[in-house]
Order: C-alpha cells, then structure tokens, then sequence
C-alpha cells in the first residue's frame, strides 16, 4: 500500500421501517464504486441469490427495480466497513477501515428479524460492532453467509442452498 490509495466509502443505506433482514457487506468492490451500485460486478452472485431467495430475477431488472423488489421483500442493505483504503476489490485488501454507525441504523429499523453478512469479513467486524446492542432484549438473529463474491468459489447453488435461510425471516 503506498499511502496514497483513494479512501473508498459505501454507498447509502437502502433500508426503511419494512426491513425484515438487512444485509451487510464488507465495503464495494472496484466495480460496484465505479457504477455506483451495490454488486455490480457481473460474476457477484447477489443478485441471482437474493432473487432465489424472494422468487424475483433480479438480475434481469433495471438497477433501481431491484433495489424496490427488496425494499418490498423487507431486505435492507448496507456495508460494515464505511470507508477505507483498498487496491482491488478483495476484503483482505481492506486497509485502515472506519466502520460504518451499524447501531445507529438498526435503532431505525422496527421490524428487523436477522443481520446477514455476506461474507466472512463482513460477519467478523458486523458481529464485533453489534454485539452489545441488545442487552436484555430480543436481539436480531446474526447470520453468517457465505459470500456472494466469484473469488469466494463455493459453488452458486451451496451458497443459494445457504441463503434460503432468510426465507424464514421475511414471511
């Protein structure tokens, strides 16, 4: 790393009062900063395995109808890493990391069922900042998926078998 990488940063929240599941990413890849659109890479499984999830082809909708289709399925999205300094696209080559307010935006979200991370990086610092926000009380179940990426090479339908584990939080 020379020091002098552009901080990369998430993109807004797409969640409101109807999010069941909120699902949560390490921070955009290369391409999807570049479209300015989450999982824009066309090898990244999200979309094909969020709309197996919800019976919807997502991938085969414009951008903005797929961000509607979850907000009307109860699914939020989001990031766990809010900006950071990374050559490529890959977690393990994110770099001084400040963390999105996770806490600030689950305390917005009055229907919430489950926290998935997509992917080990996301569940390792997602878990860490949500950890302590539930004393007492019913917290969301915390759900480690595997990642929608193409360099995460478990094959798609493992990963979707994995995923239709949000079904029951969404009804």
């Amino acid at each position: 790393m020379t020091g002098e990488e552009p901080r990369a940063r998430h993109f807004a929240p797409v969640a409101d009062a109807r999010t069941r599941v909120l699902i949560l990413g390490s921070l955009p890849g290369v391409a999807s900063l570049a479209a300015g659109q989450y999982y824009a890479h066309p090898r990244n499984g999200f979309w094909r395995l969020v709309g197996g999830v919800i019976g919807a082809d997502l991938a085969a909708l414009p951008y903005p109808a797929r961000l509607d289709a979850l907000r009307a399925a109860g699914i939020g999205l989001w990031d766990v890493v809010g900006s950071a300094t990374r050559r490529g696209s890959l977690d393990q080559a994110i770099r001084d990391p400040e963390f999105a307010d996770l806490a600030g935006l689950v305390a917005t979200l009055p229907d919430l069922r489950a926290i998935a991370f997509n992917g080990a990086t996301a569940a390792r610092h997602g878990r860490a900042r949500l950890a302590d926000l539930w004393p007492g009380e019913r917290a969301p179940d915390l759900l480690a998926l595997p990642s929608s990426s193409p360099a995460h090479t478990l094959p798609l339908a493992e990963k979707a078998r994995r995923w239709d584990a949000l079904r029951e939080y969404l009804g």
